[in-house]
């Protein structure tokens, strides 16, 4: 696949996953698929595509309305699809999680085979861990 279609495909997850369509972001994703992310709290380290689902899904009573992620920026190369995004979201405890973040995609045969989250660590912490 191209690199624009690598591009389609990334956008279409994050478009599903900020809508709140849970199953079509995760088909998105290949099978064998990990989601790795940075830092030292709760929701770091890799995670498979079960464990991710679970994590993203954890979250939905936590928060009074969508997470949004919103990208700002994306640069894709072969099978490489890097994202630079925003997230918003109110959350049930009254706390708003903003967040900036850089993903790095890897994107084979028209799936997501592999992601890297980057984020603020600490506002993620205080806001959906606590």
């Amino acid at each position: 696949m191209s690199a624009e279609e690598n591009k389609g495909i990334v956008l279409g997850f994050l478009e599903n996953l900020s809508a709140g369509k849970g199953a079509e972001a995760m088909n998105a994703l290949a099978d064998s698929a990990t989601w790795w992310v940075q830092g030292n709290f709760p929701l770091s380290g890799t995670k498979t595509k079960a464990q991710f689902a679970e994590l993203a899904g954890s979250l939905g009573p936590k928060i009074d309305g969508p997470l949004t992620i919103t990208p700002t920026g994306i640069t894709a190369e072969g099978d490489r699809v890097a994202v630079e995004a925003k997230s918003h979201a109110k959350m049930k405890n009254g706390k708003v999680y903003q967040n900036t973040y850089h993903f790095l995609f890897i994107v084979r045969n028209g799936k997501i085979h592999e992601a890297k989250e980057y984020l603020d660590t600490i506002h993620a912490n205080e806001v959906l861990c606590s």
